[in-house]
């Protein structure tokens, strides 16, 4: 498979493959081969309307038969002519750009192309003059999976900052990702791959886990998108993790001619319709849940005040359905004696974490639940579900900071919590 083009060509001499249909579409004949662009709309959830479109090369024989990208930049990589096609590609892309403001243009760069340096190429340059674009008009992505110079990397990313390009890290979470590189390289934009959106789906554990993983990506100082999303669960799966954009077939499948952004925009806003209404049900369902056992806790503490004994006073709290045990901590979060478990005996301390049984003198002055209940003494605060180390499975904490003879105390009350 060869395409008959030169190694490196100039922005005119890939202008002068260019050929525009009727409707002015651009496309290119690269040996038995025609290139063309589709586009797929990049949707913001926050700001509820497409703020970019990622172009996707589509190839096609004579016949009609269509090729694989990934195939063709193999054969090209090959024959040397990588950096030809790729930049046909790029081209392309732009040439046929949707004519929207103030959207982004998402351009793929195939990672052997993008250690050539992009920013004193004069090609990159033309390209955009032509269609009157600047460089803060593009994103740049790069397959996170195949970077393999570490160092080069950060050096490109870095120059195509200080020029103005945005740089996104496609398909993070597929193959040997490495968190480190968003640490060193701090990408604009973190593309999580698809499985992220499937496994989220099927698994209630990577949908918990879904929101900190985005959270760390914003601390690290990237935007986050989430791509492949195909269903409405997914959808609301990325809306409840805080995740910034999004990208898929449930949104628009990638077309020639993007539809129309109004239509889009419908969907999104009856995706926070609904996202509103489940955030309504799912509080109203956690306070009732929780009520009984803050109630109970919250007068296991005035008992314990009043001079009653800590496991009688935790009595009617450990009473409760879904109780496990109560422990009490002094102000430095030291655990004063042994956990009191449930009255009932259906929970046990997890013999798989044995080592961690005795929990006497623990300090657990770290945890969100003791430093919220020390500030707000006489308020019974709830933790997020977590893995419990005393049962080995997911647990939710409650917890009430008092004075007893002028000396602060915080008493716990873990409940199990349906996974």
């Amino acid at each position: 498979m060869t395409f008959g083009i030169d190694s490196s060509p100039d922005f005119p001499a890939v202008l002068g493959l260019i050929e525009r249909d009727a409707n002015g579409r651009a496309s290119a004949q690269l040996g038995e081969y025609r290139l063309s662009s589709h586009f797929q709309p990049i949707v913001s959830l926050s700001h509820q309307r497409v703020i970019g479109h990622e172009g996707l090369m589509r190839a096609s024989k004579a016949n009609g038969q269509t090729v694989s990208p990934v195939d063709l930049l193999v054969a090209a990589q090959g024959n040397g002519e990588l950096v030809a096609v790729d930049r046909v590609a790029r081209a392309l892309h732009v040439l046929n750009r949707p004519a929207s403001e103030a959207q982004w243009l998402f351009l793929n760069v195939h990672p052997e192309v993008f250690i050539e340096p992009l920013t004193s190429s004069s090609f990159t340059a033309d390209l955009l003059a032509h269609q009157q674009m600047t460089n803060v008009d593009v994103v740049i992505e790069v397959l996170e999976d195949a970077i393999r110079d570490e160092a080069l990397f950060a050096e490109r990313v870095g120059r195509l900052h200080e020029a103005g390009f945005l740089i996104a890290l496609d398909d993070f979470g597929a193959g040997h990702s490495n968190f480190d590189r968003v640490w060193t390289v701090k990408p604009d934009i973190v593309k999580l791959d698809r499985s992220f959106a499937l496994r989220s789906e099927q698994d209630a554990g990577a949908r918990r886990l879904m929101p900190r993983i985005v959270n760390l990506l914003h601390e690290a100082g990237s935007l986050v998108l989430l791509e492949g999303i195909e269903t409405a669960v997914q959808a609301q799966i990325a809306l409840d993790s805080d995740i910034d954009f999004v990208q898929g077939y449930y949104f628009a499948r990638p077309s020639a001619i993007p539809e129309a952004d109004v239509a889009l925009e419908a969907n999104i806003r009856a995706l926070w319709h609904d996202f509103s209404a489940r955030e309504a049900a799912a509080g109203t369902a956690q306070r009732e849940l929780i009520a009984p056992y803050q109630n109970a806790l919250g007068y296991a503490s005035v008992l314990i005040v009043g001079g009653h004994a800590f496991p009688e006073a935790c009595k009617g709290f450990l009473e409760l359905p879904l109780a496990n045990f109560c422990y009490l901590l002094d102000r430095e979060g030291r655990q004063i004696g042994q956990n009191v478990w449930n009255t009932r005996g259906t929970v046990q301390p997890s013999q798989r974490y044995q080592p961690l049984s005795n929990a006497s003198e623990a300090r657990w002055s770290r945890r969100p639940y003791f430093r919220r209940a020390i500030r707000q003494l006489d308020r019974v605060q709830v933790t997020r579900p977590y893995l419990s180390a005393s049962t080995a499975e997911l647990c939710v904490t409650l917890s009430v900071g008092f004075l007893r003879e002028g000396e602060p105390y915080v008493l716990c009350g873990d409940i199990a919590w349906p996974g």
